[in-house]
């Protein structure tokens, strides 16, 4: 997630009048503090904000245009939801990605989205079918236009649209929790797969489902997770360990200045 990518102010949808797809509904009942919150787990989850990036409430309250309160309980929930740490100097920063953090969100992706599809499987009707081939189209297309906003976006729309197919599933919230504490670290990875990522699981996904193939979807959604993501972001976490032992420091991945 290391290039500049077209981003939306916070709060702000997508110049395509999407909605990111890991954002929850807005309602009029909402408190500023839980609009300040839903705005900048989405930037989190999206990965706008990059990896070790600090944030500090008075920059968030001049973004926002709001008083400290509300920042402060938004920022409390986030931290809670490990998407962002506290440092000794009681500054808040996005949270950085160790190589044994990196493992266990990735074995919990793993974990919970293929046990996700496999309880989906059933619910995934033609229309559904249908929407899946059109966000994984949408998603070809930012790729090839290197939109990077709209990839990360489509590619968590696409996972979401299989394991929504079954209602109310706990697994959702679930799933959000991991892609929230993977997002800004996933930005930065998925840009440097594209060199390393020659088969489109998506593809063998929306085939598995076409054929009814339940077993095959699950090896699909796993190879998903796991194919380039794993190597490039052990390769990540390597030279960012090494950069920081001489003192190079790579900043912000989304080249943006801090909040």
């Amino acid at each position: 997630m290391t290039q500049e990518a077209p981003r939306t102010s916070a709060g702000a949808k997508p110049e395509n009048g999407d909605e990111p797809a890991a954002r929850p509904v807005e309602g009029a009942h909402q408190t500023l503090a839980q609009k300040i919150y839903l705005d900048l787990r989405a930037d989190i989850m999206m990965g706008r904000i990059g990896p070790g990036e600090s944030l500090t409430i008075r920059g968030l309250a001049t973004h926002y245009a709001v008083s400290a309160m509300p920042v402060r309980e938004a920022l409390r929930r986030l931290i809670s939801e490990q998407a962002l740490e506290m440092q000794d100097n009681r500054r808040v920063r996005i949270a950085t990605m160790t190589m044994d953090r990196f493992e266990d969100l990735l074995a919990a992706r793993v974990t919970l989205e293929t046990e996700a599809a496999m309880r989906a499987f059933d619910f995934i009707d033609k229309d559904r079918l249908t929407l899946l081939e059109q966000i994984d189209e949408e998603l070809t297309q930012a790729s090839k236009a290197k939109e990077y906003d709209r990839w990360m976006e489509r590619n968590l729309a696409f996972h979401s649209c299989i394991y929504e197919a079954r209602p109310a599933s706990a697994f959702v919230s679930l799933i959000e929790s991991v892609w929230l504490q993977m997002g800004p670290f996933m930005r930065r990875a998925l840009v440097e797969i594209r060199n390393h990522y020659p088969v489109d699981r998506h593809i063998e996904a929306l085939q598995a489902i076409r054929n009814r193939d339940r077993l095959a979807l699950k090896i699909a959604i796993e190879a998903d997770i796991r194919d380039g993501i794993s190597h490039i972001g052990s390769q990540l976490i390597n030279d960012d360990a090494r950069n920081a032992a001489s003192g190079k420091g790579k900043g912000n991945a989304n080249g943006r200045g801090g909040r």
